[in-house]
């Protein structure tokens, strides 16, 4: 009876850990998308009209505004409930930015926020550090953006951000990515998604 007890035992650990290698194996890989990304510094009415009819952040005199275009082939072997997410991080301070305009053929299918996966991605890929939650006097906070992509076939993606001038005394929980900045401080990511929020993979696009 024990060594039958021990048996089942095994058999459902050994169960669980399969189901968490099937959730967690990418059905494809990243190389397969082609994706790229551009990235420039733009006047307000080039942003304007490259986020219609979805509207543009505002950027006041001295401030600057960056205008990032992400596309891809869509994924044939892709499963229900694969998204992406899409990164600018700062490379000097490790933050993104804190507001994030975006668009695509479908509106609908865009997004913008944080969510576990960033913390995941940032775990595993070291040069995405900083774009999850940060742990500041024992709480955790997250201040920046991501864009979400809900669909895998939702390419092209526009997105734009306004990165204003560091102000002395932020505290810290509050900080996000500020200029000036060049486009090379700036790193564009791709990250893919499965439906649980487990993380397949991270690609580096752009710087």
């Amino acid at each position: 009876m024990l060594v039958l007890g021990v048996v089942i035992l095994l058999a459902g650990v050994g169960g669980v850990v399969g189901v968490r290698w099937w959730q967690s194996r990418a059905p494809y890989r990243p190389e397969v998308l082609h994706a790229r990304a551009t990235l420039r510094i733009v006047d307000q009415a080039t942003a304007d009209a490259a986020l219609a009819p979805v509207g543009a952040q505002h950027a006041e005199p001295g401030e600057q505004i960056f205008l990032g275009r992400v596309t891809w082939t869509p994924p044939a072997d892709a499963r229900e409930g694969d998204s992406f997410r899409i990164v600018l991080l700062d490379k000097r301070s490790h933050l993104m930015p804190g507001f994030i305009a975006v668009t695509a053929a479908d509106p609908d299918d865009v997004g913008t926020g944080s969510d576990g996966s960033l913390d995941a991605a940032a775990e595993r890929y070291p040069w995405l550090r900083g774009i999850g939650v940060r742990e500041i006097n024992g709480s955790f906070w997250s201040a920046g953006s991501a864009v979400t992509v809900s669909a895998v076939d939702a390419s092209p993606v526009t997105f734009q951000t306004v990165l204003h001038r560091a102000v002395e005394g932020t505290p810290p929980e509050n900080e996000v990515a500020t200029g000036p900045a060049a486009v090379e401080d700036l790193l564009v990511a791709l990250i893919g998604v499965g439906p649980d929020g487990q993380v397949y993979w991270a690609e580096r696009l752009l710087n």
